[in-house]
């Protein structure tokens, strides 16, 4: 964070952009440790990918609900799955103008390798960095993370760009 000469940024500022900055190069790390760049599939391409394996047969725009993109985003991404022979649309069956997506069987395989890959790496970090009597911190921090991910916080909504390519 940028602040200008003469202002102190408040606590809660600077502890946002501290986890800010450690998410962002965790994520970075998941991504190199699980493999998940040898995919040649883009970061929002493979997020696409895994609701419509957790939650497929889904529609189009329920995807761009879930992943908080527009609907553009998620045309994108699904026809670079589908050129893949990762996902496959058929007629809902209760409303034939919409299209469900269904995964194929190897992105679910895909998927698993990808989040075990993550799961792994993140295992033994917690093994080599964290001492045994500081497990329980780390179990309140993955808590308090959690909250902060579903924290519903007004006036702040559409103030940031919608995640779109660098997810």
């Amino acid at each position: 964070m940028i602040t200008k000469p003469g202002r102190q940024a408040s606590p809660s500022v600077v502890t946002a952009q501290r986890l800010d900055d450690a998410i962002k190069r965790l994520r970075a790390r998941l991504r190199a440790e699980s493999g998940q760049e040898a995919t040649g599939l883009t970061v929002t391409q493979l997020a696409v990918l895994a609701s419509v394996v957790r939650e497929g047969p889904v529609t189009a725009a329920r995807l761009a609900s879930l992943e908080h993109v527009s609907p553009q985003s998620i045309a994108q991404s699904l026809a670079v799955l589908k050129a893949a022979g990762l996902v496959h649309g058929e007629p809902d069956p209760y409303d034939g103008r919409r299209k469900l997506m269904s995964a194929d069987p190897a992105a679910a395989e895909l998927i698993d390798k990808l989040l075990a890959g993550r799961a792994a790496y993140l295992a033994r970090a917690i093994d080599r960095r964290v001492p045994p009597d500081r497990l329980a911190d780390v179990e309140r921090a993955v808590e308090l993370l959690e909250r902060l991910a579903a924290a519903d916080v007004p006036g702040l909504a559409g103030r940031a760009a919608p995640r779109g390519g660098s997810r």
